[in-house]
């Protein structure tokens, strides 16, 4: 993935990790990933560190963990949430394996929730002024979350913007709203930018 940190373990004295690291670890076979787990406990205890309860767990996941659900009738296997996006095994048009990743839902519901509180503060500058700064969010949450099979999501994100821009033009008005006919001449004037994947097919 485009971005990800690179996670370096030092065990030196007196050394302090974030209270925020996140790690995702791929074992082979489920029994590795129980030691694996039970040991990296023992290992954090001894610097006085430890692992969020809440927020670690065991997934099984990956192309076997798919195959061997699917011959047994059960649903794909879990999903788990890693930089704000959600990884689920899936497949190609071709029918092979893959894995797909989505925006996270928590993640679009706070950005949103955090834009819709902006652009209250930002009722009444000019539309150019608000159409330049809205410009920038698209572009730059499609600029980290515009991976392949995420369009969907993308799409999404603006649909919600768009509603969001348009209820504070409304707020402006002494009649309280903005019609979509007057909203759409407004967009024609003011275009926001649409979807667009960042991220290259690797062959």
């Amino acid at each position: 993935m485009r971005r990800e940190p690179h996670v370096r373990i030092c065990e030196r004295a007196g050394v302090r990790l974030p209270c925020a690291t996140h790690l995702v670890i791929g074992c082979q076979r489920e029994g590795d990933g129980k030691k694996l787990l039970v040991a990296l406990k023992d290992r954090l205890a001894q610097f006085g560190l430890s692992l969020h309860e809440g927020k670690t767990r065991l997934v099984e996941f990956g192309r076997l963990a798919a195959r061997n659900r699917q011959a047994a009738g059960l649903r794909r296997p879990e999903t788990f949430d890693f930089l704000g996006f959600t990884h689920y095994c899936s497949e190609t048009r071709g029918g092979r394996f893959t894995v797909k990743r989505k925006t996270q839902a928590k993640r679009m519901v706070r950005k949103l929730k955090a834009l819709r509180e902006e652009m209250a503060h930002r009722m009444h500058t000019p539309v150019r002024e608000q159409h330049r700064w809205l410009c920038q969010v698209l572009r730059g949450h499609c600029q980290y979350y515009g991976v392949i099979f995420n369009y969907r999501s993308l799409r999404a994100f603006r649909d919600c913007v768009l509603r969001l821009w348009r209820k504070t033009l409304g707020a402006r008005s002494q009649k309280g709203r903005v019609t979509w006919e007057t909203f759409k001449k407004i967009l024609a004037t003011f275009p926001l930018p649409e979807p667009a994947i960042h991220q290259a097919w690797h062959r």
